[in-house]
């Protein structure tokens, strides 16, 4: 599972780093062998402001489906990478869970169609 980390307006630091793999590696315990990639994207929008301006995005790029893009923001980093990687996971599984069951749809029709 390849993973693209790019921060925006400050310095990605090798706990965050660590945390954002650890992260994803919980949320997406099922179907990592369907990613092809995974793209986050950190930023800080009000700089030193302060304020619920922590934002992460999760893009995971997958074969034959369309991309899972999801965003969080918050005032603490770490709970907007939490957030939004939970939010990742569950919709991988919904987007594999449809792919399956409509592959299987169509088997059943092609078997009744020759049967």
């Amino acid at each position: 599972m390849k993973i693209d980390m790019q921060a925006r307006h400050f310095s990605l630091t090798k706990a965050l780093r660590n945390h954002v793999k650890r992260r994803l590696g919980f949320a997406l315990c099922t179907g990592t062998d369907q990613i092809q990639r995974i793209k986050v994207h950190l930023s800080d929008t009000n700089g030193p402001k302060g304020g619920a301006d922590k934002r992460c995005k999760i893009q995971l790029l997958l074969p034959k489906i369309p991309d899972v893009v999801v965003e969080d923001t918050e005032a603490n980093l770490y709970v907007a990478i939490d957030r939004a990687a939970n939010r990742a996971g569950r919709t991988l599984r919904r987007r594999l869970t449809r792919r399956r069951d409509q592959h299987r749809a169509l088997q059943l029709d092609r078997l009744a169609a020759t049967g």
